[in-house]
């Protein structure tokens, strides 16, 4: 996965509270490949019937468009456990998403393809979001490695993040690439324990 370090970048507020992830990529979406989900995220919020834009969507507004960052509201990605959910951001550029709080499997499903995603108390969220809709198309930075959000008027918020989650953020690597790294002790674990317990691998 594509390492986390800090990213600096235009912004957008969503304030709507409660956004499952049905709404974030819709289930009939879920048989494409990864790779082809390009232009789905917010589908059925984004556009008409006709394949047309909602211009009051505010991904469809020219300051947000090269959005890197959301500024949600409560409980982002609740609903099914689609881990769609997270490559749809992802492949709309979508590097970080600043919430008070997000649906526990969506939160995980983040760190494990490198999204980056920030809890801030409720209050600096709203005031984010604020600063956003009076500013449109200001920035944001988010420093994995300080663990600050700077806002659009330069106020400085650290966010907590468990040590192993923000170590494999900043290396850009999932469970599967840690457990690799460990390829030889694994291997090396695994032949010392055939000498010692034959009798266990005698019918493999």
């Amino acid at each position: 996965m594509q390492p986390f370090t800090k990213v600096t970048a235009v912004a957008a507020p969503i304030d709507l509270p409660n956004i499952d992830t049905d709404r974030i990529i819709p289930a009939r979406f879920l048989r494409k490949p990864k790779e082809g989900m390009a232009g789905l995220l917010f589908h059925d919020v984004r556009f008409d019937d006709q394949g047309n834009e909602r211009a009051d969507f505010v991904l469809n507004q020219a300051p947000f468009r090269a959005a890197k960052i959301l500024v949600v509201n409560d409980n982002f990605g609740c609903g099914s456990s689609r881990e769609a959910a997270v490559w749809v951001l992802e492949h709309h550029g979508i590097r970080t998403v600043i919430a008070s709080s997000l649906g526990d499997i969506f939160h995980g499903n983040c760190y494990t393809n490198g999204l980056l995603p920030v809890i801030l108390p409720r209050d600096v969220v709203a005031g984010l979001r604020a600063q956003l809709h009076a500013h449109p198309g200001a920035s944001i930075s988010v420093d994995l490695e300080s663990q600050t959000v700077t806002a659009p008027d330069g106020t400085t918020h650290r966010f907590e993040i468990d040590p192993f989650r923000k170590q494999a953020l900043l290396t850009g690597q999932d469970e599967i690439a840690l457990t690799l790294g460990y390829e030889k002790e694994i291997t090396a674990f695994e032949a010392r324990h055939a000498r010692a317990m034959p009798w266990l691998a005698a019918d493999a």
